[in-house]
């Protein structure tokens, strides 16, 4: 009988291991914050919902619209769709370049309750205009100049977690690793801070996209605000870490965020 209980138990361990193999995002570097749970079928629900979100939003977009639901326009499908494929990507670069980092964290879905009184303040300025003023959603160079912002600030983000890999962090790092290296080269000879600088442009697109006046104006504050002061912290920690080598670069390159020195 112990010989039959310690094969079952074996066996039991074995399926835990092998379970928590390719699946489990258990990250090696910092824990997740646990508001939402870190397991891989609250993953898969995420995906899942973005992904949907994607593909109404993105069809929407194509369609132009539908003309038996007004409000369901093709800016506001752009929107959704540019949104949910921003939070899907952070976790699947996150994944495929810097797994030690990976959880469900990663979707930044628990990104701070601002984050989501702005977006939906957006999306309330777009539906109360557009209901009671629809003219003044109709500027013809507006939307696609946002458009294209979007699309390059989604790329100059995602390029940029891909190229730093492991060396790239969604939280401000204040303990330096052993395998924490200054990057410098890339896209980071161009851009001092690319990730940020590509959510920036990004959130502003969203806003050209949705020809929102006010909601422009809230996000350039806010995102100036929490980019100048989120880049003074890191870089105190990033000269402490890298002295005169990180000195030099932040010299030599700029963050290309307005008034972000």
């Amino acid at each position: 009988m112990a010989t039959k209980a310690g094969s079952i138990d074996d066996r039991i361990r074995q399926r835990q291991t092998v379970a928590r193999n390719p699946l489990e995002t258990i990250p090696t570097t910092n824990n997740p914050r646990a508001n939402i749970p870190n397991t891989p079928l609250a993953s898969a629900a995420i995906a899942f919902s973005l992904g949907s979100i994607f593909a109404i939003g993105a069809l929407t977009f194509l369609l132009g619209g539908f003309p038996n639901i007004p409000l369901l326009t093709y800016q506001l499908g752009f929107f959704l769709a540019a949104w949910a494929l921003f939070h899907w990507a952070e976790f699947a670069v996150t994944a495929g370049w810097n797994l030690e980092k990976c959880s469900v964290d990663s979707y930044l879905l628990d990104n701070g309750a601002m984050y989501h009184v702005a977006n939906g303040a957006a999306l309330a300025e777009y539906l109360i205009v557009w209901y009671f003023r629809p003219s003044s959603k109709s500027f013809p160079l507006v939307t696609p100049i946002g458009i294209a912002m979007v699309i390059a600030g989604q790329a100059l983000r995602s390029i940029a977690m891909i190229h730093a890999s492991t060396n790239f962090s969604h939280s401000v790092a204040f303990h330096k690793r052993d395998t924490h290296q200054l990057v410098t080269n890339g896209i980071y000879g161009w851009f001092r801070h690319p990730s940020y600088a590509g959510f920036f442009y990004w959130a502003l697109g969203t806003q050209l996209v949705l020809q929102n006046v006010f909601t422009f104006v809230l996000f350039a504050v806010l995102l100036w605000r929490f980019f100048y002061y989120r880049t003074r912290a890191e870089e105190a920690a990033l000269i402490r870490f890298f002295g005169d080598d990180y000195v030099k670069y932040r010299n030599q390159v700029g963050t290309k965020i307005p008034f972000v020195p």
